[in-house]
């Protein structure tokens, strides 16, 4: 079963009296496991399709199943508790709330998701350790380095054990030898079973994922995979493949 399938997926806005035509008919899928980027210019429409993905948004018509669930008839109620029951977001900005510690972030998506307190602390910590920020929990985001506010971000969404992880220009903001860390961390989850999908305007981070779809204009303009599933390509300096 695909994780992901568009069929069709048109989405337009209006200015006016005027139809701007963001996704045209955009179709393709996602296999469990594999490792996605999707890559365009400012304006491609990357980012529609990312929210799209994302259930942050609704297409105008077309079809969209994620694992298995159509979701084109869902309310907004249900979009959002499919999307908190199976999405991770990895946001390009961490979105860190600054009052709370390291750890109180991590376990903030397992209050929507009605996870007892107990079992949050318990699995936020987990999260934590398992990205080698174990001792760093109480620390507040502004006593956090960059790459370090971005293991955070990370160990929220995988906080739920979501079955998609969507990471929007997850090396943004960040320097290079830090931003080839976070690559390779995402690649070390991808090879542990996690489905990912990677947005970025950059043809060197996506150089990282298995597959590389490029969108231009609201159509998608070319589809390589560029290993087999369930691998991923080594990076280095720049994101280019070692």
């Amino acid at each position: 079963m695909n994780m992901i399938e568009l069929t069709d997926i048109v989405k337009t806005y209006y200015r006016g009296t005027e139809p701007l035509h963001i996704l045209n008919k955009i179709s393709f899928s996602v296999a469990k496991g594999d490792f996605v980027a999707i890559v365009g210019p400012s304006g491609s429409g990357k980012s529609t399709l990312m929210n799209t993905i994302g259930l942050l948004d609704v297409p105008t018509s077309g079809a969209y199943k994620l694992d298995g669930i159509d979701t084109v008839h869902m309310s907004d109620n249900q979009l959002a508790e499919l999307r908190n029951r199976k999405i991770g977001f990895i946001f390009q900005q961490f979105n860190l709330l600054p009052r709370l510690t390291a750890l109180e972030n991590v376990e903030s998506p397992m209050i929507y998701a009605g996870i007892p307190p107990k079992e949050r602390r318990e699995r936020g910590q987990a999260m934590l350790e398992l990205l080698g920020m174990g001792s760093r929990g109480h620390h507040k985001p502004s006593e956090l380095s960059g790459g370090q506010q971005r293991r955070v971000a990370i160990a929220r969404a995988l906080a739920i054990g979501p079955s998609l992880l969507l990471a929007d220009e997850p090396t943004g903001a960040l320097d290079s030898k830090t931003g080839i860390e976070v690559l390779e961390l995402i690649q070390n989850l991808h090879r542990q079973g996690n489905t990912i999908v990677l947005i970025t305007h950059d043809l060197h981070i996506a150089e990282s994922a298995s597959r590389v779809v490029s969108i231009r204009d609201g159509v998608i303009v070319k589809d390589e995979r560029r290993c087999p599933l369930n691998e991923a390509v080594p990076v280095t300096a720049g994101g280019a493949v070692t």
